[in-house]
């Protein structure tokens, strides 16, 4: 959790120990990066939630900074600026990026949706004329002769395969598939006749 900036019993920095506390941190000394954790974290956590508005992503944006100050702590230069505004620079950076990348998420997410969107269909009408089909096939059915029934019913209202019809029927392959064949041929020509 961030602590606030300055608490009763400890009055604030001025800004320029900001700087001296982020070279000794840039030399590794721990101690330096504690004492700064303390002066600074509450101002990162601060423009963090003012930016991102939220107070969950803020503590973690606040969270990435503080360990990329100890990170880049060594590239900071007191010449280019005060070490307030460095840190305060990358917080805002940090804050900006976590809105971008939020927001580019909730953009993908909503083109995703409306990619996968299908609008309810209204299966009626299929479901009619597929029953309507089969009931004219199986008036048609009555018109092939018994072995062409047996082995189309068989294969396709049993759903077994030639080599299946071949062996419950106890007759060979090739005879199978020319009863089909035969069969598929009377019915195709029965049911355009009544189209």
């Amino acid at each position: 959790m961030i602590r606030a900036v300055g608490t009763e019993s400890e009055p604030a920095r001025p800004a320029d120990s900001i700087a001296q506390l982020l070279v000794e941190v840039g030399q590794g000394n721990e101690d330096s990066f504690r004492q700064l954790y303390d002066e600074i974290a509450g101002w990162v956590y601060g423009l963090a939630v003012r930016v991102v508005r939220d107070p969950a992503q803020a503590e973690e944006v606040a969270q990435e900074v503080l360990l990329e100050i100890w990170r880049l702590a060594p590239r900071f230069d007191r010449s280019k600026g005060s070490g307030k505004s460095w840190v305060m620079t990358m917080t805002h950076r940090r804050a900006v990026d976590r809105v971008r990348s939020s927001q580019a998420r909730l953009e993908r997410d909503a083109k995703e949706a409306e990619r996968s969107y299908q609008p309810a269909r209204d299966t009626v009408p299929e479901e009619v004329a597929t029953r309507l089909d089969r009931e004219r096939v199986r008036k048609h059915l009555d018109e092939l002769t018994a072995p062409q029934r047996q082995a189309i019913e068989l294969a396709y209202f049993k759903g077994y395969t030639q080599r299946e019809v071949s062996q419950a029927l106890d007759i060979p392959l090739g005879t199978v598939k020319t009863r089909m064949r035969d069969g598929l041929i009377r019915l195709r020509d029965a049911m355009e006749v009544t189209t």
